[in-house]
């Protein structure tokens, strides 16, 4: 890329939560293969981002690239509505067979945050179906589910990105973020403050939606699978719809295939997306069971009331149908095992140095919560002096690799973390 180019960029397109006013750096990727992204100047970085979260095989894979190559010379796209094709088939095929029995039906929307629209609005068609107007969803705070307007409705009210839009969107119920720690002994009163939200509010709720165990963009927090079992029995108790949001945790990430089957449970209504592909396209799936697809189509409308122009792009399930089956060969366990056991002899040590104030490290996630914010620019530029390309959000700094990296590559990014926590000046000042 030109100077030319980078000048345009910065004046004239909008990058993600970044001012067009005072813009963030922006530095041109114009390659990337395994877990390396090259710059246009030549220097190669080690990729700790996974594309946020989603290039799980990492980058240039030639099954991917051979399944899409293949699909696009037969036909990119089609309608969904009265056309259905090999991809959608053998995709929700997969879905099917590798989710919870209960999850029959599969629903093909194309990012994740429509998979989270799709999913409450499912549950409150289900509701009316039976005769009933619940309005209103119970979630966790410190939660995160997305940029579109409902699911920013069910995203933390204070502690998000969201905040500013208070007074505009639907009024949900928020419980106390979890408080008992994924690997601390289980408290039996952890969920005493959610059993009573539940006793209070149930008879006006449409469902409850969480993301299980891993809290992610809201903090990247581990909470206790006993939690997550506790809400299902509550669930269960008051006849509630259990919105299980799995787009950041699905596939692998956690050290389970879902995050759900570290409680051992099934929700109603599951939402996948981000490594559905691969990391190749954008592509997500809402699942539900026979019993919230059958209620919802025998109300009023006959039908579910969504259908997105890209729905089942034959493009993006023939990628996403290749990516299930490099997953299904069960090489993502040994890697994530070996990258979380990498991740805790690195970082867990970092918890002395003067700037951070907890690790996290669960499956193949590694998190430093710092005790002040950091300087994104200061600190980006750190990084990819360091050739490493790392992405940190308020005071987390966080790895999500893809699930092939290397021992040495993940040195690499640990070793950029611990040297990034001893220098103050990449910290903004309280």
């Amino acid at each position: 890329m030109t100077p030319d180019d980078l000048a345009f960029d910065r004046d004239h397109i909008w990058h993600p939560y970044t001012s067009m006013r005072d813009p963030l750096p922006c530095y041109p990727v114009v390659a990337a293969s395994g877990t390396q992204l090259q710059l246009s100047d030549g220097r190669q970085l080690t990729d700790g981002m996974s594309s946020w979260w989603a290039a799980i095989h990492g980058y240039n894979h030639p099954r991917l690239n051979q399944a899409m190559a293949q699909q696009i010379g037969q036909m990119s796209h089609v309608m969904f509505g009265g056309i259905t094709h090999p991809p959608a088939v053998a995709l929700c095929r997969q879905l099917v067979a590798m989710t919870p029995a209960a999850l029959e039906c599969v629903f093909l929307a194309d990012s994740g945050s429509v998979a989270v629209e799709v999913a409450m609005k499912m549950a409150l068609q289900y509701w009316q179906a039976r005769g009933e107007k619940r309005q209103r969803f119970l979630t966790l705070r410190n939660g995160y589910h997305g940029d579109t307007f409902a699911a920013m409705s069910v995203c933390d009210p204070q502690n998000s990105m969201h905040s500013l839009y208070q007074g505009y969107l639907p009024q949900h119920l928020f419980a106390p973020a979890p408080s008992c720690r994924f690997d601390d002994p289980w408290q039996p009163d952890a969920a005493d403050a959610l059993e009573q939200m539940f006793a209070r509010h149930h008879q006006e709720l449409a469902a409850v939606i969480l993301e299980p165990v891993v809290q992610g963009a809201g903090g990247m927090r581990f909470y206790h699978p006993h939690y997550l079992r506790r809400i299902r029995e509550l669930c269960d108790r008051y006849q509630l719809l259990l919105i299980a949001d799995e787009i950041a945790t699905g596939f692998g990430r956690t050290g389970k295939l879902f995050a759900c089957e570290h409680a051992e449970i099934t929700p109603d209504i599951l939402c996948v997306g981000k490594a559905l592909t691969g990391g190749t396209m954008t592509l997500s799936a809402t699942l539900t069971t026979r019993l919230v697809a059958d209620t919802i189509s025998g109300g009023a409308a006959g039908c579910f009331m969504h259908g997105p122009t890209f729905m089942g792009n034959p493009l993006a399930c023939a990628v996403a149908s290749e990516s299930l089956a490099i997953l299904n060969e069960n090489h993502w366990q040994a890697q994530v095992a070996a990258i979380e056991a990498q991740l805790r002899s690195a970082l867990l040590p970092l918890k002395a140095a003067a700037e951070v104030a907890d690790v996290r490290v669960l499956g193949a996630i590694g998190v430093v919560e710092t005790r002040r914010a950091v300087d994104i620019a200061a600190i980006q530029r750190f990084f990819v002096d360091q050739g490493v390309w790392i992405r940190p959000f308020g005071r987390l700094i966080y790895l999500m690799p893809p699930y092939v990296i290397t021992p040495q590559a993940l040195a690499q990014l640990t070793t950029a973390i611990a040297r990034a926590v001893d220098r103050p000046e990449l910290f903004l000042r309280q």
